[in-house]
């Protein structure tokens, strides 16, 4: 019967409970002096202000998460807005310039006139 494990040891603890003799927690030596605990306190980041106000005033994660997901994606939507319209802005300057140079030329003195009237027209409602 030498093939068999050992079998367990069970001891009384002194609260009148049993447990395992390999279980029971080692004992260690008091620390001859005390131990310094060094606790570094890192500033949160600056883009956390919106979140750190809704933990604190008990708003709840919802809010946080809205903020966390929804703040980059709005900033990203009005950017995606400006480029398109600052696009447009000068696709109507080219095409009015376009446009101008085009009846100037071909429009004759007839044209040309029309271009006056134009410009006048323009430097009356300013």
């Amino acid at each position: 019967m030498n093939h068999l494990p050992e079998p367990a040891r069970v001891v009384q603890l002194p609260d009148g409970t049993y447990t395992y003799a390999d279980q029971l927690p080692a004992i260690q030596a008091p620390p001859a002096a005390p131990q310094v605990v060094h606790q570094h306190i890192h500033q949160a980041p600056p883009d956390r202000t919106v979140q750190r106000i809704a933990l604190g005033s008990g708003i709840g994660a919802g809010t946080v998460a809205a903020g966390v997901y929804f703040g980059p994606l709005l900033v990203g939507a009005l950017t995606a807005i400006a480029a398109n319209l600052a696009l447009l802005a000068f696709l109507a300057a080219v095409l009015a310039w376009g446009v101008v140079s085009v009846v100037k030329s071909i429009g004759g003195p007839d044209g040309g006139a029309a271009a006056k009237t134009l410009a006048k027209t323009r430097k009356r409602r300013r």
